[in-house]
């Protein structure tokens, strides 16, 4: 278990809310934070183990938004939320938002750069004590797919997540603090993010590192979810419209072990977990009697 967070025996739930006016599926839907507040508020009542709040729109193109807007977009509502008793997770790339939020009561850092785009971002997050989300990144989103060349996309992602976690441990980061984010989308083309998603237990292990780390995934309304389902037109489906088929990968990602799934509508997503959770055990049940006759499994029957 990671300090400040709840305790479970599945895989965690983290709602997003996008307080930003030009992120890519919602991009202003919650800009208010009264707004904001309240969606954050639904979402943990629907279920939602964690509330990643984020201010700045990673989307493909996006550029980089002012610190000062950043800081008057989030800290109203990771504020609000934290006061009515929510766990929050603080979305930024910025060791001074990061700051802010956990002195405000966040409890966790989710940097989409890994502490590549703020070198104080370790220094912030070792002297906090607090999980961190270290994401697999190559770059800002203005550039979001030129750097999406891989020869072998895992290894790559492995090694490249093994030299971050070098580096972030070595700046005072307990390691039993660490998530890892294989950066779905990020400097990704589709097919490599489906690649990854087949090899999540290798992403769990980057290079130099023999035990796993928690993994999680976001791969919420994103753009090669829509591109699967495009119609005979060959339109890609919406965003919202991906929102089942997020459902199913929900599902599969817990399956394969994820520690965390990162969604925008948490009802389904919920009882995806749930689902999961179960068929995982009585695998992994079955896979253990198939070593050790004498070893029971959880689901006492198969009606």
């Amino acid at each position: 278990m990671l300090p400040g967070l709840p305790a479970a025996d599945r895989c965690l739930v983290m709602g997003v809310v996008n307080v930003t006016p030009d992120s890519f599926s919602d991009g202003g839907t919650w800009l208010d934070p009264d707004k904001a507040v309240a969606h954050g508020l639904e979402l943990a009542s629907q279920g939602a183990d964690i509330i990643d709040v984020g201010g700045e729109s990673t989307r493909p193109g996006a550029e980089r938004v002012p610190i000062e807007d950043e800081l008057r977009r989030v800290m109203p509502v990771v504020t609000a939320l934290v006061q009515a008793g929510g766990c929050v997770s603080i979305d930024t790339m910025r060791a001074e938002v990061a700051s802010q939020a956990l002195a405000a009561g966040a409890c966790m850092v989710n940097d989409v750069s890994g502490g590549l785009a703020d070198p104080d971002m370790t220094r912030v997050v070792a002297a906090a004590g607090v999980p961190y989300v270290v994401m697999h990144w190559r770059g800002h989103s203005s550039d979001m797919y030129g750097p999406a060349v891989y020869t072998d996309v895992v290894t790559e992602v492995r090694d490249e997540l093994g030299s971050r976690l070098q580096a972030v441990i070595a700046a005072g980061v307990d390691p039993g603090n660490i998530v890892l984010d294989p950066g779905l989308g990020f400097a990704k083309l589709a097919e490599h993010n489906w690649t990854l998603l087949a090899h999540l237990d290798e992403v769990a292990r980057p290079t130099g590192y023999e035990r796993p780390f928690p993994v999680l995934v976001a791969a919420s309304r994103k753009g090669f979810l829509g591109k699967l389902l495009a119609g005979a037109d060959g339109r890609a489906r919406s965003f919202a419209g991906s929102d089942d088929a997020t459902i199913a990968l929900t599902a599969l990602a817990v399956a394969a072990g994820a520690w965390c799934v990162r969604v925008h509508m948490v009802p389904g997503n919920v009882d995806a977990v749930r689902v999961a959770t179960r068929w995982r055990q009585e695998s992994l049940a079955a896979a253990a009697a198939a070593t050790d006759p004498t070893a029971a499994t959880p689901g006492g029957g198969t009606s």
